[in-house]
Formats: structure tokens, sequence, C-alpha cells
């Protein structure tokens, strides 16, 4: 079996399952914001559940339009603050104990490899960088989820990515996986395990492993998987308050396909509007001027992205009329980034720094676009109005480009600087 049959047929109890098979899992954590959340809540109501499974094993982020933007966001929050304290929900992050939830949740160790994770969001496949089966669901299925602590699943067949060579300099798990989502497209993986693996993965942090992860669902995947090695162990060592079980794809398990993708002459890479799969060589881009950089979000707001946005900042100023939004994931992050003088940087480079928020990622807030406005995101998607206006264009990139584009006015590489 892969890894992610592997990891299903553990949750249901199984010795063996094979793709297109029906199980039904046992869930270890169960998650939802402050929008998916509320619905869920509804819906519990509804079914006539009165408790949720287990306290525990549920986490309540409130994150997208946090600090909360209007009354109604407000309201929305106070909904899913007022259920986890009837609850008795321990996992609720909200302000400083809080951040953005794909960032927090593996931070405070509440996911561990071997899991079975269920999110009331999209990305929730960022976890699959620590060797978890994670994937998003309905609000509906969250609901189910959080009564019964269970969730049903087909299982999907796997597409394996071996990346082999070397990286160059400004490559980052951003690129690979923007290049990834370029070859298959944005469908190309629908409702597949989309498997990571080779030597170039086993040198990534586990930064780059979490932003490749979270990425998977742009190319249609059921989740992104890459198996834990010493890395993840040692990542994981401090933050684990359970046990947890590290599992591998045998030599002999099937993949739908695999692809081969040599990482020597990659070069970073630019998503253009309005697809994720609308890819480019950065040395194709050609003259892009831009009005905003958006630095941060679920995929790429880790502290080594800040580290490396700040490597291109640091002594520069950004450019005039162009505003550059920093965005730190977690509040730790926040805090680590301010000891090592990262956040001086950003700011005496001319950038605003924010909370740990989703903010502008879903044209939420802090940072909304106007008609005929161009940015460059760290975010991970750049469909038509994802980050405000209809007429507006996201282009997504590493925090190497970002921040080097936030120098030059346009789209550019750090090499210009």
């Amino acid at each position: 079996m892969t890894i992610t049959e592997k990891l299903l047929a553990r949750a249901a109890g199984r010795d063996m399952v094979r793709p297109g098979d029906f199980v039904n899992c046992r869930v270890d954590l169960v998650l939802a914001n402050d929008i998916t959340a509320p619905i869920a809540i509804e819906k519990l109501a509804e079914m006539g559940a009165t408790r949720v499974f287990d306290p525990e094993r549920v986490a309540l982020v409130a994150d997208h339009y946090t600090p909360t933007k209007d009354i109604k966001a407000a309201q929305q929050v106070k909904k899913i603050r007022d259920f986890a304290k009837a609850q008795g929900i321990k996992h609720y992050y909200e302000a400083c104990e809080g951040g953005i939830e794909h960032i927090i949740l593996p931070e405070k160790g509440l996911v561990l490899p071997g899991d079975v994770v269920v999110g009331a969001d999209s990305h929730t496949c960022t976890y699959g960088a620590l060797g978890a089966f994670a994937t998003g669901v309905g609000s509906t299925d969250a609901a189910a989820a959080m009564a019964t602590g269970e969730c049903w699943f087909r299982v999907p067949e796997t597409m394996k990515f071996v990346y082999t060579g070397v990286l160059g300099r400004w490559m980052t798990g951003k690129d690979l996986i923007l290049h990834t989502i370029g070859l298959v497209g944005v469908d190309g993986a629908r409702y597949r395990a989309m498997e990571f693996c080779g030597p170039v993965i086993s040198s990534l942090g586990m930064s780059d492993r979490f932003t490749m992860c979270n990425m998977a669902i742009e190319a249609g995947g059921k989740n992104g998987i890459i198996e834990p090695d010493e890395k993840t162990v040692e990542w994981i060592r401090p933050r684990a308050r359970r046990e947890y079980t590290l599992l591998h794809s045998d030599p002999d398990a099937e993949y739908a396909q695999v692809h081969e993708i040599d990482c020597t002459e990659l070069e970073p890479v630019v998503a253009f509007p309005h697809l994720p799969e609308n890819t480019r060589p950065l040395s194709e881009v050609g003259d892009v001027p831009i009005d905003q950089v958006v630095i941060g979000a679920c995929t790429n707001g880790w502290l080594e992205d800040l580290r490396r946005a700040a490597e291109v900042l640091r002594g520069r100023r950004v450019a005039p009329y162009v505003r550059c939004i920093v965005l730190p994931g977690s509040y730790e992050i926040f805090l680590q980034a301010t000891r090592e003088g990262l956040i001086e940087v950003f700011l005496e480079a001319g950038c605003v720094v924010g909370p740990s928020t989703c903010g502008p990622c879903l044209g939420g807030h802090m940072g909304i676009l106007a008609e005929g406005e161009r940015a460059v995101a760290t975010t991970n998607r750049n469909f038509i109005g994802r980050m405000g206006h209809t007429k507006s264009e996201v282009y997504l990139a590493s925090p190497y480009v970002a921040a080097a584009s936030a120098v030059a006015g346009r789209i550019a590489s750090p090499n210009e600087l």
C-alpha cells in the first residue's frame, strides 16, 4: 500500500484498502474556522447532537476575518467562542493565542504523523507534510465528525512525484509546487493523493514541505503527503504530547501515475492570473508593474518565509506607490521574528506588518485590491476576485520573489537587486 492507503486502513481498522474502497475512519482531529464553524455548529444542533465526541480532538480557530473586521465577523467569532466555552473545547484559538489555522495546529503539536485529520477548510491538506492524512471537508461533514469522531472516505488513487537534482539559488518549495501544478493542471490530481518524494524533498525543511502539501488542493488533490523522516521527527519531538506513528509507502505500492521532475534547471516560478496552473518561469515573466505585495498566509507565513523575505528587503526600500503587507503566520512566529530583528527589517523597508490573519488572501480585509490593481502574493490562490475587485489581478510567487518585486515595483528576481 501507499502511505495514504496505510493511513486510511489503520484509521478504519482494516488490514488493507485499495483505491475506490469506501471506508469509515476514526479521526484524530476535527478543525473548523470562523467562516465554517458557525455552519457546523448549526448542523450539530439539527442532528440533535448535544456534545462533541471529544473536546480534546476538536480545534476551532478564528483566523479568516480576525481581528474581526466588522459586526458580522464579530458575531461569527462570538458564536464559535461561546460554543467552545460551552463544550469545554481546549483548542480554541484567537488573538495572541492563535494565528493561521494550518500553521498553528502543527506548531502546537495537535497534528502528528499517522493521524487522520478533517478540517472545514480546503487547505487542511497542509498536514500531509507530517506524514498524516489530512483533507478538507464541508461544514456538514465536519459537524458529523465532531459528533461521532468518524468520517467516511473513498480511498484515493495516488500520484507519485519524484524530485531529483539540485535546487538553485532562490528556489523554494513554493516554486516546486507551482511548477508541479503548472505541469498537471488544476484538475490533474482530482481526488487523488499527491505523494511528494525524492532527494530534493528530503533536502527541504519542514516549512517548504508544509507549503507543498498546502497547495495539493490547487491541483485538485484529495491530500498531499510526504513520508516522515528524521527532519519530521526532529520537528515533532518538542511539540508532541501523545504517541505518533511513522508510516511509509511499500516498495511495491501501485501508483496511478509517476512524475519525475529534475529540479537542477528549474528557476523560480510565478503563477499568472487567474489560475495557479498558469505558471511561467521568472525569466519569462516580462514587465509586470504591481501595486501590492502580500507576504504571509497559510502557504508562506512560516518563520523561514519571513527570513527569506527579510534577506531580500534588508537595507532596501519598498518602491514608491507600492504597498507591502507582511503577516506572520502565528503569534509564536511573530515573536521569534521580532527577536531576530526581522520585523525591524520590514518596518525599515517601508512594509506594513500586521497580525497573524488570513486577511487579504481570501479578499477578507487588510489588503483588498481595487479595480485594475495587481498584487504579487505568497498566498495559494489567484482566482478572479480572490483578493478584491473582479478586475484586479493576483500573481503567486515565493517570499524571495515577492520581496524583490516590492522593491522593484514590478515582478522581479532577487538577482536584479
